[in-house]
């Protein structure tokens, strides 16, 4: 039985593999350079700037919603969706959903204006799910940018 919860520091090292795993779908896991240390400070240090929820079944993370608070200027507090990855052997079993929809409540309980994330263009999966689900607007006017330090 899968179950959703919080997730907690003794889950980084499965949350970690799990991003790996989708790095590998995406063909890119030479750029994942994060491990568990980081993400330990950047989730519960002195300053933690991400959340996440976990699905669980028997000890087993089986998948993440990684989740963080940012602003627009247009729009105020938003959630941005940093990753919603759910192992590849349960895909398509409602797990992505429920993960999906705990993202959701905290964006509502936290009087977010809405809630954000991004998905590439040729992951036909990904799209057909928010598209199913969700009253999903897929913008085709911003390009995306970042300086890697």
């Amino acid at each position: 039985m899968i179950t959703i919860r919080k997730g907690q520091q003794k889950d980084l090292a499965q949350v970690l593999d799990l991003i790996k795993e989708l790095a590998i779908y995406e063909k890119a896991l030479e750029e994942v350079e994060n491990s568990v240390a980081q993400m330990e400070m950047d989730g519960f240090g002195k300053s933690a700037i991400f959340d996440f929820y976990v699905a669980v079944n028997e000890d087993l993370v089986v998948g993440t919603a990684i989740y963080y608070t940012r602003y627009s200027t247009w729009k105020g507090k938003r959630l941005y969706l940093e990753d919603l990855v759910v192992k590849e052997s349960l895909r398509r079993q409602g797990v992505g959903k429920i993960l999906f929809d705990e993202v959701l409540k905290t964006a509502k309980a936290t009087q977010c204006t809405g809630m954000m994330w991004q998905v590439l263009d040729w992951n036909e999966m990904a799209i057909n799910f928010y598209k199913k689900h969700y009253p999903t607007h897929f913008s085709h006017e911003w390009i995306n940018c970042n300086i890697d330090f």
